[in-house]
């Protein structure tokens, strides 16, 4: 299961015989999952890119997987005593696909969120389990080798484009805050050790924007081997270096 993803160096986990039941009874699931992330990739360029908001290459992924059927959804959960309401919790799953059965599969994404997001999906997933809402939850996230790859695909980027100053960079709407042009520039000037613009910039970018605190595969990993978000079935996939496309 899931070769196709294998082979393109993404991570690849099933925790609680998630591999057995997406494999006899969501096979279809698995089909999906294989065919909207085989191919997907995310240009340097957006990497790089400033700005608020949802990151492009997460929008589409969440385009592909609503097209197939994978839906934003709610749960409420009710507890009533002799007819009358004495408990409502809601829940939220940005991906639910619901089958014929009536049996459900839950997505999330986290491309770069801050880690404690990993705790609320899983204990949502454990909840929605418990409660019979759903047979399996999935995690897509930034696996080992793309969070690994970051430093070196920036510092690529900088240098295959031969940018030396930061004003360069906003070709490519990269705009950084006061405080961060502050720090490259102190690293640039500083009289011991001083940094090249390329590398000064690139260790702050990267530690500012995918640094150890967000969230990617270690942090995921760390987690569900603590017993977090157990008993519910789980498949976590992590998104591979190879999605990372230059020129």
């Amino acid at each position: 299961m899931f070769e196709a993803l294998c082979d393109r160096g993404f991570d690849v986990e099933f925790l609680s015989h998630a591999e057995a039941i997406l494999s006899v009874d969501f096979p279809d699931a698995a089909d999906d999952l294989e065919a909207v992330l085989r191919d997907f990739s995310i240009p340097i360029e957006e990497i790089i890119a400033g700005g608020g908001g949802e990151a492009k290459g997460t929008q589409r992924l969440r385009k592909a997987l609503a097209d197939r059927g994978w839906t934003k959804t709610t749960f409420t959960v009710e507890k009533i005593i002799n007819g009358k309401p004495r408990e409502s919790q809601s829940h939220e799953v940005d991906h639910v696909k619901e089958y014929p059965s009536g049996a459900r599969i839950a997505l999330e994404i986290e491309w770069n969120n801050k880690d404690p997001f990993y705790d609320r999906d899983l204990e949502n997933f454990k909840r929605l389990h418990a409660d019979g809402a759903i047979s399996v939850g999935v995690i897509i996230t930034r696996g080992r080798s793309l969070h690994e790859a970051m430093h070196d695909f920036v510092r690529q980027f900088l240098d295959q484009n031969n940018i030396n100053d930061i004003n360069s960079l906003e070709a490519y709407d990269y705009v950084p805050t006061r405080h961060q042009r502050a720090d490259i520039e102190k690293r640039i000037a500083r009289p011991k050790n001083p940094m090249s613009f390329r590398a000064a910039f690139t260790d702050k970018f990267v530690s500012d924007k995918f640094g150890e605190a967000t969230t990617h595969w270690k942090k995921l990993e760390d987690r569900v081997h603590r017993g977090v978000g157990n008993p519910c079935p789980l498949v976590l996939i992590g998104l591979a270096s190879s999605i990372i496309t230059f020129g």
